[in-house]
């Protein structure tokens, strides 16, 4: 399913590809839409959108690397979206031909893999199905193989059949591993464990629609999401949109009720938008096959709703006032940047229109324009990803260009709450107040799980903020926007304000314009509360327009900002190392050496297993440096892990660094630069 050509160069997987397929079993028929996803960590954003469609996931784990920091993340984002999972355990030819472990090894290893995952599904499993979803080699709950070679087994079936370990052994050993494959073909062992041990839709919905929608279980609707109606208002989660040269953009999603039909009318939730159907279809890898109506349960791609995007929520008309299905919340963020320069000026256009493209296919790219420079800014999860976008800009627009060496985002923040400053317009006929203070982690954390939103019913997010974060009463109700790509609000404490109402929406304007690039060296504002206490507006509209609040609002959170001990946060990696006991004291050192940070360390049979952070600003370089230490006895994987303030002692050089690169002046601006004393 590996069909970019960039996969199949790379050998490995970067796009989530879609397949519905036919088999049969124990003399029934059955259709599995199956989903294939990217294993490395780069590309987890497409795992996320996926698992919003999936019932059950299928987890690859390679036999000597065992359950890795990437196996944790996918483990735990399925039972975040209660997918049930099974457990494949692949490679095992290379327990046999490069580690040499006899048949007793071989089999002690793989119960120490089901081991770990097992304790993955303890740790993040729903309460009620934690015992139940606990993979169990004797129920046939894993399958072991390999599938360069084809084949693959379950307990049960070796057990049926008489196979044993010595037997896979000797196959490797005498040269005649393609009967096995002939014998146990991986695709209908697979397939089987699948149909056995993942619930089918009508079942599995019950469960997870009370987890995913928010909506009344008791109504119309409630009743055909729980049991998958195909006969109930037809309802689609978008969990990914791609760009056809030909047809324009296709939606692809599950049908979680009722019936989607070429020509039917469709509402986007969110948007506001009605559109018409134009063709239904179901994938086969790159392929659409034309369909004339996808039920319930099963995936669609949808021609004719340009407007939706992933994570949308599609009705029929007649529902539009439900609630949406949840958001999805990614587990990573785009912290690495290049700069991307056309060659030929004249392509510029051209070169922005295929990246807007890029951005919606992948919603973790980020990208960004200046206006006034036209210098293109794409961040991406790691380098990998942004490689891999870079070519796939390049094969679609056949354009050249230039790619800077990757740059880091950092984020700006502050460590204690600042006095209140006053931001005068530039006409001088409107004044406003506003101090700053951190936002606190908790806040953060129900942003970033989209508990809360801006377009939230605000008493409810106001109950929910009192409840779980302990915010007053009177502020958590004056909450006017939430930014929840850099997880920042904008608070109003004030009262009896004349027309403020008139000007609210310029203040919130000129709060999102700060908090996209802050004071300190122009890099994103996070973990910020802005609190508005005061003002005096003019009461001609022509002297309150935007062009006088924006700027007052901006430069008045910049000078609070920089009153508040201001400091620069650096995003970090958690690495997961596996590496020969000898080496540990050698890749030890390495990690010291680039500020790393171990924070775990445990032997398990020949491998020690090292856990640490790392910041990204040192982690280019490092894979050479830990390969040469360990004598090339390491495995290790690295993903994003969270935002962390950057030394003292390297703060002040960072900042004049970052300046100097954006053409600023080197010095680190005070807040009178930005307001007069107030």
């Amino acid at each position: 399913m590996d069909y970019v050509p960039i996969e199949q160069l790379r050998q490995m997987t970067v796009k989530a590809a879609n397949i519905s397929l036919y088999f049969e079993y124990g003399g029934k028929p059955y259709l599995i839409n199956f989903v294939d996803t990217p294993g490395h960590v780069d590309f987890t954003g497409h795992v996320t959108r996926s698992l919003r469609v999936m019932d059950g996931g299928l987890v690859v784990v390679d036999a000597v690397e065992g359950v890795m920091t990437q196996t944790e993340t996918v483990v735990r984002q399925a039972l975040e979206e209660y997918v049930r999972p099974v457990l494949f355990i692949n490679k095992i030819d290379r327990l046999i031909k490069e580690l040499r472990l006899s048949p007793q090894e071989i089999q002690q290893r793989i119960l120490t893999i089901v081991k770990d995952f097992n304790a993955l599904i303890d740790m993040f499993g729903p309460p009620e199905f934690k015992d139940k979803w606990k993979v169990d080699p004797g129920k046939g709950q894993v399958a072991l193989g390999s599938a360069l070679h084809k084949w693959g087994i379950t307990i049960p079936m070796a057990q049926k059949t008489g196979l044993r370990f010595s037997n896979v052994v000797d196959a490797y050993e005498k040269g005649y591993v393609d009967k096995l494959a002939e014998e146990f073909p991986l695709y209908k062992t697979l397939l089987t464990m699948i149909i056995e041990h993942v619930p089918p839709p009508n079942v599995a919905q019950k469960y997870r629609i009370p987890r995913l929608w928010r909506g009344d279980l008791n109504s119309e609707v409630g009743k055909a999401l729980l049991d998958a109606d195909p006969n109930g208002p037809a309802i689609v989660a978008v969990s990914k949109v791609n760009k056809d040269p030909h047809a324009g953009l296709i939606a692809t999603g599950r049908v979680f009720s009722g019936t989607i039909r070429e020509g039917d009318e469709i509402y986007i939730i969110g948007r506001k938008l009605k559109k018409k159907v134009l063709q239904t279809y179901i994938y086969m890898g790159p392929a659409r096959i034309i369909v004339p109506y996808m039920p319930a349960g099963n995936i669609v791609a949808l021609m004719g709703v340009d407007e939706a995007r992933a994570g949308d929520t599609l009705v029929d008309p007649k529902y539009a006032d439900i609630p949406p299905f949840e958001r999805m919340r990614y587990i990573s963020e785009p912290v690495v940047t290049v700069a991307i320069e056309p060659k030929n000026p004249a392509e510029l256009a051209r070169l922005v229109e295929a990246l807007k493209d890029l951005v919606i296919e992948d919603p973790t790219l980020d990208l960004k324009i200046d206006q006034e420079t036209g210098q293109i800014l794409l961040s991406g999860v790691g380098t990998l990803h942004l490689e891999i976008a870079t070519w796939l800009l390049k094969e679609r627009t056949k354009t050249e260009f230039t790619v800077s060496p990757p740059l880091i985002r950092f984020r700006e923040t502050v460590r204690e709450r600042s006095q209140v400053w006053e931001g005068k317009s530039p006409n001088k006929h409107n004044r406003l107040y506003f101090y700053v203070e951190p936002l606190d982690e908790t806040t953060i954390e129900l942003i970033a799980l989209k508990e809360i939103t801006e377009d939230q019913d605000p008493r409810e997010r106001a109950k929910i903020l009192r409840e779980k974060a302990g915010w007053d009463a009177d502020e958590a109700r004056g909450i006017w926007a939430i930014d929840d790509r850099y997880f920042n609000v904008i608070v109003d404490r004030t009262s009896g304000i004349q027309y403020l109402r008139e000007i609210r929406d310029y203040i919130v304007q000129g709060f999102r314009w700060a908090t996209e690039a802050g004071p300190l060296a122009m890099e994103p504002m996070r973990g910020i509360k802005v609190v508005l206490t005061d003002a005096v507006v003019h009461e001609d509209p022509a002297h309150r327009g935007p062009a006088q609040i924006m700027p007052a609002t901006k430069n008045a959170i910049f000078a609070a900002m920089l009153s508040a001990r201001p400091t620069v946060l650096e995003p970090l990696m958690k690495l997961d190392i596996k590496v020969a006991p000898d080496y540990i004291g050698a890749v030890t050192s390495v990690l010291n050496k680039h500020r790393g940070k171990v924070l775990d360390m445990t032997q398990q049979e020949y491998m020690a297993y090292l856990r640490a952070e790392l910041p990204v600003l040192e982690s280019f370089n490092i894979s050479d440096e830990l390969r040469a230490a360990a004598a090339g006895k390491i495995f290790w994987s690295m993903q994003f892990s969270r935002w962390a303030p950057i030394p003292e002692s390297l703060l002040a050089d960072l900042v004049k660094q970052l300046r100097k690169k954006k053409g600023l002046k080197e010095d680190i601006p005070k807040p009178t630069d930005f307001v007069e004393t107030f």
